[in-house]
């Protein structure tokens, strides 16, 4: 009996280790997460300023008649 609740307890502390684990995995990739949105939203709004500018030059060129 006394081995049982060794082994038992063996067990739950490797999934304790392993809950912590996957928490601490979940912070770091919610943490990417946002890294990747805030990057994504400044690449947006460079490239809509870019589409801005090229279209000021587009609109400068001569039409072809």
């Amino acid at each position: 009996m006394h081995a049982e609740l060794d082994t038992l307890e063996a067990k739950i502390r490797q999934v304790a280790e392993l809950c912590h684990m996957l928490r601490q995995d979940n912070i770091a990739l919610r943490q990417q997460v946002l890294a990747a949105q805030q990057d994504n939203k400044q690449l947006t709004t460079r490239l809509e300023a870019a589409k801005t500018r090229l279209q000021a030059l587009l609109d400068t060129l001569p039409e072809d008649a």
